[in-house]
């Protein structure tokens, strides 16, 4: 089946993985990726072996239960979705409160299935904030088993960490890649988890001093503004624009619609 992502999450790369594919090296080893979200990436290169990471623990956790127990996650998710069916949207507001003390992994999956347009949003304190999506009810448990058995599949040979993206790729030595996704420079506040601008730099450098590929995506253009960041041009060899679409924030917030390009760093 064709790719339907299992998991929605902020920045996903689902509109340009075919073509960041399309600038993979010929060869290389283990493939990491330390900021998975939604791995879209991941399901695309579909590599041999992968290390993948994410500083959120309940989303890592839900990566590990789709490769480990997907009959149990399709199961908890019926259960849940079949409570908003007869019980009503207060049933959304019971979970999130349950996912906000816990942090279970079978809540997050329930709620980034119903709630408004599948933005997955927290708030400073790490508390899932959106609202329930009122007009829809939330994809079918059947056609959502189907998603989780098609990436369980998928993942068998990957390996999950809940750590930051220096963690996760502490074993990376040459004749690996890297791909890097991580929260944008001029997005802060919207991805869960923050990193800092300088030591990322230098967690760059230090990849090429270890002969490391790496491929990053980054912030681009959108219309005619231009969100390039400068990155020193010693720390990568090629800089490419990927186009990704229409702006979806925009479009649900002002309702306009302008073309987004997103940049792709590789320093090879």
């Amino acid at each position: 089946m064709a790719m339907q992502p299992v998991i929605k999450w902020s920045g996903s790369k689902r509109s340009q993985a075919e073509k960041i594919k399309s600038y993979l090296p010929e060869m290389f080893n283990t493939y990491y990726e330390p900021f998975v979200g939604g791995g879209s990436m991941l399901y695309s290169i579909n590599p041999e072996k992968a290390i993948c990471g994410d500083v959120c623990k309940p989303l890592i956790d839900l990566w590990n239960m789709i490769k480990s127990n997907p009959n149990e996650l399709s199961e908890a998710y019926k259960e849940r979705w079949t409570r908003l069916q007869v019980e009503g949207y207060q049933t959304y507001y019971e979970i999130r409160d349950d996912f906000n003390k816990e942090h279970s992994p079978e809540d997050l999956l329930f709620l980034s299935r119903t709630c408004v347009n599948g933005l997955i949003r927290f708030n400073a304190n790490g508390e899932f904030n959106n609202s329930f999506h009122h007009t829809r009810p939330g994809i079918s448990p059947d056609r959502l088993n189907k998603i989780i058995q098609d990436w369980s599949s998928h993942i068998q040979r990957v390996i999950f960490i809940a750590d930051d993206y220096r963690k996760t790729c502490e074993s990376a030595k040459e004749g690996d890649l890297i791909y890097l996704d991580p929260p944008y420079f001029h997005t802060k506040g919207r991805y869960y988890g923050t990193i800092d601008f300088e030591e990322f730099l230098s967690f760059l450098e230090d990849l090429n001093k270890r002969g490391i590929k790496y491929m990053l995506s980054f912030d681009g253009k959108r219309g005619d503004d231009d969100f390039t960041v400068e990155i020193p041009k010693e720390l990568y060899k090629r800089h490419e624009f990927i186009p990704s679409g229409n702006s979806s924030f925009k479009k649900v917030m002002d309702k306009e619609q302008l073309q987004v390009l997103e940049s792709l760093y590789l320093n090879w």
